[in-house]
């Protein structure tokens, strides 16, 4: 296992690699793209998938919450995925669903709040929500965290941040927002971009543009299964494709691959599923069981050996 493009010379890759993606379609050559893709070549060795806890270890804790972040990084997962929204306030909070109906017991505490939609509560009013009696009696009292709460428990483990930006359309320049918030955290975007530790991702991608021109050394990453002929293009300023394990074969994660991008697939947490992704060529795998996972690639280093 090992986080994407984790040394100096990938990231100097990465750097090379999106200019080269430039240059390609500024010329419209496949030159350029065979130099991207070389320098992915030694950003990404085919046989290192990144283990990706989603919403934090999800299938042990509530999640989206601090638990489940600490799960992730107990379990040894390389990067924790995290949701991100805005209260009504301006407070960026972890937050899956555009409701809170489903995690929490709002309907409970504000019974006349219909349809409880996240951007019509206060980060106060969050804060007097249960966001883990739904999952475990055990997880009662956890509490909806902000993204700098996620950020500061992060910092201070070896696991990097895979940061999805949920509805951006309903909370207009929650992009700057975002890159205000982990940079008031001092220090961490640099140190995490350096060590490969922080990717930001939507199934917007307009979001992701606005994101990538207002924090360019951050490594983006597209939501979905973009069509093929459209992947030149988006490797110009974006550097993972992330679509749903079940959407892709063979050929299209070397598709990613051959415009010098990576590509992590979710929701993946059968085993099966796990040793398919892998025989795919992906560069991560995003679970709800990041043990399991590490399981699976354990037992293959070991047969490999």
């Amino acid at each position: 296992m090992t986080t994407l493009l984790t040394s100096p010379t990938a990231r100097r890759s990465r750097t090379l690699g999106r200019a080269a993606r430039r240059l390609a379609v500024t010329l419209g050559t496949t030159a350029a793209l065979t130099a991207a893709a070389a320098t992915f070549a030694l950003a990404a060795p085919g046989d290192d998938v990144t283990v990706v806890a989603h919403r934090g270890a999800s299938a042990y804790a509530p999640e989206n919450t601090l638990a489940a972040v600490r799960e992730g990084v107990r379990l040894r997962a390389d990067l924790v995925e995290v949701d991100v929204q805005r209260s009504k306030d301006g407070v960026l909070v972890l937050v899956h669903d555009t409701t809170l109906s489903r995690t929490t017991d709002v309907e409970e505490v504000f019974p006349g709040r219909a349809p409880w939609r996240v951007g019509d509560f206060t980060y106060a009013e969050m804060q007097r929500l249960d966001a883990g009696s739904w999952k475990a009696p055990s997880f009662a009292g956890e509490r909806i965290p902000t993204l700098r709460e996620a950020v500061f428990e992060l910092r201070r483990s070896r696991a990097g941040l895979l940061l999805e930006v949920k509805s951006p359309a309903l909370y207009p320049g929650i992009e700057a927002e975002i890159v205000a918030d982990m940079r008031a955290v001092p220090g961490y975007v640099d140190s995490a971009v350096r060590a490969d530790r922080l990717v930001v991702q939507s199934f917007d991608w307009p979001s992701m543009r606005t994101y990538e021109a207002l924090e360019p050394t951050v490594p983006v990453g597209l939501l979905g299964r973009p069509d093929p002929a459209l992947l030149p293009e988006l490797a110009t300023w974006a550097d993972q494709v992330n679509p749903s394990h079940r959407s892709v074969d063979t050929a299209y994660v070397q598709a990613v691959h051959d415009v010098g991008m990576t590509s992590s697939v979710y929701t993946v947490n059968e085993v099966a599923d796990m040793e398919r992704a892998i025989g795919l060529g992906v560069d991560g795998i995003i679970t709800d069981r990041p043990d399991v996972l590490l399981r699976v690639l354990d037992g293959r280093a070991r047969k490999a050996a």
